[in-house]
């Protein structure tokens, strides 16, 4: 493994690349470190911990921040996170399939997926200042138990220089995710939330062994080792499981033509056209989980209001609490669902590729060139995304039924045993491939290749 570091920095494109990632990270990190300054951090501290203890709206802060690459235990420059642009994402890529300007938008190839992206920044600013300024309006009231912001800055001018502030942190971390993009290894958003994600695991494993530590390991306790050995098997099934259904492929026998050049002929070859069981990556989580966020917050921020409303109690508890179970579940496998099949649809073109197979000279054996290979293909897919989006629903359901069926933190769960380890170990894999890409084009060896190969 030292010998493969040593030629992944004695490379010097590679090298600027990986150093240029790890800069930008540092600077993500450091903004966490940078607090509002007109709130009472020391209150706002206490307010959030007992929030922790609440079966509402403080898993639904921990949920946000898992996935939104931040912090919400502080008040900092960067306490909305990536959030708001993962939702101006979502929104764009769901009106590229409904609203005719952007569906041509993205067929016009990179020229048009730039005016996307430029369009997806307007709308993350619109988000932000709408998010940030409902946050700031919220710990200066009273829906906390108290005003979190200092007297003397209680006012509505205090009010909109911190919503420029945390909107101008969160286009930040935007521009530190497309520099990554272009500069950097591996995809810029997927780093920050894995980055976060790995940031808060030590916290989550030390709330997990605290009784552990303080009483010792005994059966049938919050610690004992009928809890935690379950754990560790199941977060090495999960690793394991993720690595295996990510580089699991579907191979398309492919026969090239036989064609005669001079004296010679070429062709008839025999070779695999791979395609990935889980087309989607880490996306539909996300994308399900953001979504999943709205009810969560509402009818938190609802229950909160009218306490004594029956109905919105149950519904806080069926979004956002202990009360989470089958219509919860229902609603987040039905969207893994439905987001594997959008973003495949988006990702993996059948007619484009039977057109390629075709101006190649190679094809399907069994079935015609053109349209015939494109109804095998997007059939092949339709089946194997199927699979892959059975997998990743399984993995996200994880955390609500070992929270609710061994009485654990669904903040330690989803770290261990769900939808954070999901990411990060697919996110690892993908910066793992990136690497290996540069590897391969200077006929070095990848880094999970053997030394004899």
């Amino acid at each position: 493994m030292l010998s493969r570091l040593r030629t992944i920095f004695a490379i010097p494109e590679l090298r600027q690349k990986i150093l240029i990632t790890l800069i930008l990270l540092a600077v993500y990190r450091m903004g966490f470190s940078i607090p509002l300054p007109f709130i009472d951090q020391v209150q706002f501290l206490d307010t959030f911990k007992k929030l922790q203890q609440q079966q509402g709206i403080g898993q639904v802060m921990q949920a946000v921040a898992l996935l939104s690459a931040s912090e919400l235990g502080n008040a900092t420059i960067f306490g909305l996170g990536i959030m708001p642009y993962i939702s101006a994402s979502i929104i764009f890529q769901l009106m590229g399939q409904v609203y005719p300007p952007l569906e041509q938008l993205q067929k016009e190839g990179e020229a048009g997926r730039k005016k996307i992206n430029e369009y997806t920044r307007y709308a993350t600013v619109l988000i932000c200042l709408g998010q940030s300024f409902f946050w700031i309006k919220m710990l200066g009231g009273r829906s906390l138990g108290q005003g979190l912001i200092l007297a003397d800055y209680n006012s509505w001018f205090f009010y909109f220089v911190a919503t420029i502030t945390m909107t101008a942190g969160t286009l930040l971390l935007m521009w530190i995710g497309e520099q990554i993009d272009e500069y950097g290894v591996g995809n810029g958003i997927s780093l920050l939330i894995m980055a976060g994600i790995l940031a808060q695991m030590p916290g989550a494993g030390f709330e997990l062994l605290r009784p552990a530590l303080k009483d010792g390991i005994a059966l049938g306790t919050s610690a004992g080792i009928d809890k935690l050995l379950p754990l560790a098997v199941l977060f090495v099934a999960v690793v394991l499981g993720v690595i295996a259904i990510t580089e699991a492929q579907r191979r398309i026998q492919i026969q090239s033509a036989k064609h005669v050049r001079g004296r010679r002929v070429l062709g008839g070859q025999t070779q695999f056209l791979p395609l990935r069981v889980n087309q989607a990556g880490v996306m539909p989580i996300i994308f399900a989980s953001s979504l999943l966020m709205f009810p969560m917050f509402f009818f938190s921020w609802m229950q909160q209001t009218f306490p004594n409303s029956a109905i919105l109690v149950t519904l806080a508890g069926v979004f956002g609490g202990s009360g989470r179970g089958v219509v919860y579940n229902l609603l987040y496998i039905a969207l893994i669902y439905f987001f594997c099949y959008f973003w495949t649809s988006i990702t993996f073109n059948p007619k484009d590729m039977a057109e390629n197979l075709k101006d190649y000279g190679s094809f399907v054996p069994g079935y015609r060139p053109g349209t015939h290979t494109e109804r095998y293909l997007d059939q092949v897919m339709v089946r194997i995304t199927y699979v892959g989006a059975g997998f990743l629903a399984v993995i996200a359901i994880i955390p609500t039924v070992i929270a609710a069926g061994m009485d654990i933190s669904p903040v330690v769960a989803s770290f261990y045993g769900g939808t954070g380890l999901l990411i990060v170990v697919s996110v690892a894999l993908d910066l793992v491939q990136k690497i290996d890409s540069h590897l391969v084009m200077r006929n070095k060896p990848g880094m999970l290749e053997s030394e004899e190969k």
